[in-house]
């Protein structure tokens, strides 16, 4: 795509983060309400669906397999079709650029009756799969991938998955999820041990369609289901969304913001303890819950930040939020050093490489290690960056822009939309100086 069909940003230093703002709808529960409202009966509405490219390609996906979706843009309305309806696509189901997607889906069409073929885009065609597909082959699955553990997925329908107790070997809810959807339909009881805490929104949205799962320590279970009972999700905004604003609100001298309805689910926010350990200005306002979800208004402050050593235990939890925390630590005095992160290698980029290479091409001194970075707080100079491709590099030096001594213009930025659609004109709205170039 050509720079005029708006595949750069150009972000000019200044303004300040003032206002209310809302950020789009949570992306990994509008994922999962799609696919439980799709095998639920009865007709499920989810309300602040997030209208994203990523999102749109599961509801693409079901509408393939014979799922009526009526799409009202903040409101979408699922005719399931039961566990056992849905039917088989003539061609490769693509899921273009989300992992979220395949991965949870894997489990789910690993039970159903037919064959299945499972393709995503070119990024998304590279990334590892062998750690959901070799779990579902001890639970009878049949299936297939590339000798690297790669997509396309081949799956045989027609098996009859049996239970599972399982450790996690890596701290993943996507895993996690996947075998949570597989083992509504295998026999007995399915038990996943993960011994790093991660997002359980999938365990409170089967608690949502009438089928709980069970936690004992580090042990979540599920037994095989009869059936799921369509229901109404309201979906909060979302907190990895929300955090390039409490990271701007933060850094940008004379910010005030609050950010409306945001998730702030235990599992997910550990950003804002990171946050508060660098000295960061925050407070939640309203805390309430609504579909089994944790929501409140976030209110941030600018301040002076400070470097950490990042504590490890909160790594895994606040993964999605990386690259938006290391503009925030770029930005604060002395050093920050991050370790445990090994899961950004394998995000939609090489989050450690990518950011590391943003830091270098605007000025800012950062090494990379194997999982993590150090970096020594520093101005912005201004530069050219290289996204990768990757919505949240992309997203992260938007932010560094309103503070950097010069320009910074970021480079093939078309992915934004797959989780923030309307970033540039809401960032406006907020405070920002963001153009297309």
């Amino acid at each position: 795509m050509s720079s005029s069909n708006h595949s750069r940003f150009q972000i000019k230093p200044g303004g300040v983060i003032t206002g209310r703002i809302t950020v789009p709808g949570d992306k990994s529960i509008s994922h999962r309400a799609l696919m439980l409202g799709a095998i639920a009966e009865g007709e499920t509405t989810i309300k602040g669906f997030l209208q994203g490219e990523d999102t749109l390609a599961t509801a693409k996906v079901f509408q393939q397999m014979g799922v009526a979706i009526e799409n009202n843009e903040d409101v979408v309305k699922v005719k399931g079709v039961g566990l056992r309806g849905l039917n088989a696509h003539d061609g490769a189901l693509d899921f273009g650029n989300s992992g979220t997607s395949v991965r949870l889906m894997t489990g789910l069409l690993s039970a159903q009756s037919f064959n299945s073929e499972l393709i995503g885009d070119e990024s998304l065609m590279t990334r590892p799969m062998l750690r959901v597909i070799e779990p579902l082959r001890t639970m009878n699955a049949e299936i297939a991938c590339t000798d690297n553990g790669t997509l396309p997925i081949k799956i045989s329908g027609g098996v009859a998955l049996q239970c599972i107790d399982y450790e996690l070997p890596v701290a993943s809810a996507q895993l996690k999820s996947c075998l949570l959807l597989a083992g509504l339909y295998a026999e007995g009881t399915t038990s996943i041990v993960e011994n790093t805490l991660t997002r359980d929104h999938t365990e409170r949205m089967l608690g949502v369609f009438s089928h709980p799962t069970t936690r004992n320590g580090n042990t979540i279970s599920i037994k095989k289901a009869d059936k799921l009972m369509a229901t109404e999700v309201i979906v909060p905004a979302d907190f990895s969304s929300a955090a390039f604003f409490i990271v701007a609100a933060s850094i940008v001298p004379g910010s005030d913001v609050i950010l409306e309805n945001v998730g702030v689910n235990p599992t997910r926010n550990s950003m804002l303890k990171i946050m508060e350990l660098m000295g960061a200005d925050i407070e939640l306002h309203n805390a309430r819950e609504q579909s089994g979800e944790p929501v409140a208004d976030i209110h941030i402050k600018s301040s002076d930040l400070q470097g950490i050593d990042i504590p490890e235990e909160l790594v895994a939890v606040a993964i999605d939020e990386f690259p938006a925390i290391l503009i925030a630590a770029a930005c604060a005095k002395g050093t920050t050093r991050l370790s445990g992160a090994a899961e950004l290698r394998v995000k939609e980029s090489d989050r450690i490489q990518s950011m590391l290479d943003g830091f270098i091409a605007t000025g800012i001194q950062a090494e990379a290690t194997e999982d993590g970075m150090i970096l020594e707080g520093d101005d912005f100079k201004g530069g050219v960056v290289d996204s990768h491709g990757d919505h949240r590099i992309a997203m992260a030096f938007a932010v560094a822009g309103m503070v950097s001594k010069e320009s910074i213009l970021i480079n093939d930025v078309e992915n934004v939309a797959t989780s923030f659609p309307g970033f540039v004109e809401l960032a406006n709205k907020a405070g920002m100086n963001i153009s297309y170039e």
